[in-house]
């Protein structure tokens, strides 16, 4: 382990403003969901089960945007990519908070829809900035980062909250997001290498040969279009064909880049998700049930600084580890946790498999760096975003099926079976294409 390779990438002035900017900007987003989650029961009168909704709806915004805020990273840089953002999130946050139930559910949408992509934006410019092994320090960081925002952004919401100013935190969660979107346009991170700016000229190019081509058809002699006007029917249908199949090559093509390898990657990103809002819920659960809703703060403590410790020492490695054993790993170390009794054994156990949450993320997240080129690197972590989310979205729900028909310690069973047998499908896999490729 080299742990002098963190005072070398901190020493890089660009990164230290990325990693510092990305972190900041996430600590709003990070109390919103504990925001509104509070507001809809305390402020609105509505139930956790209406919450629970609000949160999925703006949970489904964010998976389905994502993507498309990577694309538009792509294709017209982060300065304009980043304005749609900077705009709906002052608006839709400010707005939020003064409407009814009914009202806010498509408000929440669109919020999550159009929300700051500040952790594909971080990620992507992080694998311009950083190469070889400071790239794996550089993704380590930026997880760590992480873990701290969710150590500080829910606790401050649920502050914020419970003393009664839940329409002041949410009006300010925008405000600040926007402010931060507006600092990471000033600062203009770069999304691509120098050599990958002259593509777009490339294609340039091309369009103006495909127009000049359609010119020179236009010109041609009267008696060769009336000729060509017998075989209209014919043309025109197989005109339809081509479209059709230019359609279909066209939407291939645009997916080139998700070989089996990223695809592979994004299952690991939405197991970690499903895993760690499986365990999530499954502490609340436990801690609630035994009466000691007040120590689940030092429960998450452990949890979270286990994974910053976790994280520091993976990014210090000279060598990368699978993000597939990691994630089994972790998912294994879950399953033990079912066993705690009180909150002290609780926090112990949650060390182990917190240790390899940072890890888990900074190497799919290296991951898919090093698969997809630069050009389509910002759809690709926008769907890596959406992987992770989705996973989330789908493993609280899970434990929750689990702890209301057994009990509290089958959430941490359910998520980590669960986990488990994923990696264990996903490495028997890998090995069957590995067999077909040296047989070939």
């Amino acid at each position: 382990m080299n742990f002098a390779l963190y005072r070398e990438l901190l020493a890089v002035r660009p990164i230290r403003r990325l990693l510092l900017v990305g972190m900041v900007a996430r600590i709003p987003h990070s109390a919103a969901g504990v925001l509104l989650t509070l507001h809809i029961v305390l402020t609105l009168g509505q139930g956790y089960a209406a919450a629970g909704a609000a949160a999925a709806v703006m949970t489904i915004g964010i998976a389905v945007g994502a993507p498309w805020r990577g694309r538009r990273v792509d294709t017209v840089g982060l300065r304009l990519a980043l304005i749609p953002s900077v705009i709906s999130e002052t608006v839709i946050w400010s707005v939020v908070p003064h409407v009814s139930y009914e009202v806010l559910l498509p408000l929440v949408f669109v919020g999550g829809l159009l929300t700051l992509p500040i952790f594909s934006v971080v990620r992507q410019s992080l694998g311009v900035l950083a190469t070889g092994e400071q790239r794996r320090t550089a993704f380590a960081l930026d997880a760590i980062s992480t873990e701290l925002v969710f150590m500080i952004g829910p606790a401050a919401g649920a502050l914020v909250a419970t003393a009664g100013f839940s329409v002041l935190g949410l009006t300010i969660v925008g405000i600040a997001t926007s402010v931060s979107g507006l600092a990471l346009m000033w600062f203009n991170p770069p999304t691509r290498s120098a050599e990958s700016d002259a593509e777009p000229d490339v294609v340039f190019e091309s369009s103006q040969q495909e127009a000049a081509e359609v010119a020179v058809v236009a010109a041609a002699p009267a008696h060769l279009n009336e000729a060509a006007a017998e075989f209209a029917p014919l043309a025109a249908a197989g005109e339809r064909r081509q479209e059709r199949a230019g359609l279909r090559h066209k939407v291939i093509h645009n997916f080139a880049w998700c070989t089996a390898a990223v695809a592979a990657v994004f299952a690991v990103a939405a197991g970690a998700g499903m895993v760690l809002s499986g365990t999530d819920v499954g502490i609340v659960a436990a801690l609630e049930t035994g009466g000691h809703q007040a120590e689940i703060g030092l429960v998450f403590l452990f949890w979270c600084a286990a994974s910053v410790v976790g994280g520091l020492i993976y990014g210090a490695m000279h060598r990368p580890i699978s993000p597939v054993l990691l994630l089994l790993g972790m998912s294994a170390l879950t399953i033990p946790m079912a066993f705690a009794q009180d909150t002290w054994t609780l926090s112990l156990l949650s060390l182990l498999p917190g240790l390899l949450c940072a890890p888990v993320l900074s190497a799919a997240s290296e991951r898919v760096a090093e698969l997809v080129e630069e050009r389509r690197r910002g759809e690709a972590m926008g769907w890596y975003g959406s992987a992770l989310t989705g996973g989330v979205a789908l493993g609280a729900p899970l434990a929750g099926v689990f702890i209301d028909g057994i009990g509290p310690s089958s959430g941490f069973v359910a998520v980590g079976v669960g986990g488990v047998l994923l990696c264990l499908l996903g490495l028997v896999l890998q090995h069957r294409r590995r067999r077909r490729l040296a047989a070939a």
